[in-house]
């Protein structure tokens, strides 16, 4: 692995995603992975009403971009997309700018396309937005996948395989993350033994976190469901030590970082068919891509067909294993990134 002592480098990150979300913690270990390798790494968190902005965030976004002695930035596609101007700007001025893209493009929003267009290159979290941006005529594009944090032996302990199977669906309570369908599929399946937990954000929409947790009780599982809000750590690491199954089904994903962490785990994952995290499972049969347009009986019948298939239960298992073998690292993401903006 190469060391960049010399590198300076500002990361500009959106201050008003406060969730724990991919996004941010891509952007916060991709921080630390290229400190670890010798780049010297300044933050700047820029508020404001993201991915829209008003001109006086955009004033901000500005001054974060010429602030500084760094010659490179890499910016936040939720804060790049609306500021082609600042971009424009910043580059004429000999900053080079590169946008780190978490969601792909559409192709729709002609300011986004003009960012995009204006800053140095593009940094890609996922193959489908890499190809997005590359569809657009975008150039400069890079891939910089997600790593993961390899959990130790000892945190990886066996799980009692006396317990019910437990399942559990980290991230923010959100309606794209569909946690209501998922309690719908596991109230059809009350009379099999399993728990579950819900483990993610209650603050970042309340309304449908209240949705969630109406559903919880009005299908009678509240001793069987647990709704844990958002957790990291320790806490979050107990919370993989019990679980045998992970869930990603939201309507629209780029990635699925999520995924990846269940996977480093050993831990298999059924993911929605159609959605970027089909990326992230891979292809060591370490789950499942379902397709759910047909309504919750789909999710049930994987679900059932999971529990009581015990060669099922342990190929996913196996799968899981051999998938968290291969994983890169977030060394591995920053050498890519350093890879890209740093001049030859």
């Amino acid at each position: 692995m190469e060391d960049y002592p010399l590198v300076k480098i500002r990361m500009i990150v959106p201050a008003n995603v406060r969730h724990r979300s991919g996004g941010n913690i891509y952007n916060e270990k991709l921080a630390e992975a290229l400190r670890g390798l010798g780049a010297e790494v300044s933050a700047s968190k820029v508020d404001g009403g993201w991915p829209a902005g008003t001109a006086a965030d955009r004033d901000r976004f500005a001054d974060a971009l010429a602030g500084g002695d760094q010659a490179i930035c890499i910016v936040d596609g939720l804060i790049a997309s609306s500021a082609p101007s600042e971009i424009e700007a910043a580059t004429a001025a000999g900053r080079r700018v590169w946008v780190l893209l978490h969601m792909a493009p559409s192709g729709e929003d002609q300011v986004e396309v003009k960012a995009l267009a204006a800053a140095t290159g593009l940094l890609c979290t996922g193959s489908r937005t890499a190809a997005a941006a590359r569809s657009l005529g975008l150039g400069n594009v890079h891939l910089a996948a997600p790593g993961v944090d390899r959990p130790s032996k000892a945190q990886r302990s066996p799980r009692d395989r006396g317990a019910a199977p437990h399942f559990i669906m980290v991230g923010a309570l959100l309606p794209n993350k569909d946690q209501i369908f998922f309690v719908d599929a596991l109230a059809r399946i009350k009379d099999l033994a399993w728990t579950a937990a819900l483990v993610g954000s209650t603050k970042a929409d309340p309304p449908y976190s209240a949705a969630v947790k109406e559903r919880v009780a009005r299908n009678g599982l509240e001793g069987r469901v647990e709704i844990a809000d958002e957790l990291s750590g320790p806490a979050l690491e107990a919370q993989w030590l019990r679980a045998d199954l992970s869930l990603l089904i939201s309507h629209a994903e780029s990635f699925g970082m999520v995924v990846q962490e269940s996977l480093a785990h050993g831990i298999p994952v059924v993911v929605r068919k159609g959605s970027g995290a089909i990326e992230a499972l891979g292809t060591h049969g370490a789950g499942e891509a379902v397709d759910l347009s047909a309504g919750v009986g789909s999710l049930e019948a994987v679900l059932r067909r999971w529990l009581g298939d015990a060669g099922l239960r342990e190929r996913w298992r196996a799968g899981a294993e051999a998938a968290s073998r291969a994983l890169p690292q977030w060394e591995d993401t920053a050498q890519e990134v350093l890879g890209a903006v740093v001049p030859s």
